[in-house]
């Protein structure tokens, strides 16, 4: 099982903080796949270019590998100053 988080504005977007994936996914790119196919509205927000995504607290990107196990975070753009 995967743990994906959504955190910042991409939260109040997606209506949900958190979600768990029983099935196999082997990277990230297929992670967003699954949860498009389950939930088509997210498309949007998960296919943004600014969409960005953690594993395991480690920056990652499309490529990253997945495990049983992993948490997945998706957040938008930070900025600080």
């Amino acid at each position: 099982m995967i743990k994906v988080l959504f955190f910042g504005q991409l939260k109040d977007q997606v209506q949900t903080g958190s979600i768990e994936v029983a099935q196999s996914v082997k990277d990230v790119a297929t992670l967003k796949k699954t949860l498009v196919l389950y939930h088509p509205q997210w498309s949007e927000y998960l296919s943004a270019d600014s969409t960005l995504v953690a594993v395991n607290q480690t920056i990652g990107n499309e490529n990253t590998s997945l495990a049983d196990g992993d948490e997945v975070a998706f957040f938008p753009p930070v900025t600080g100053g």
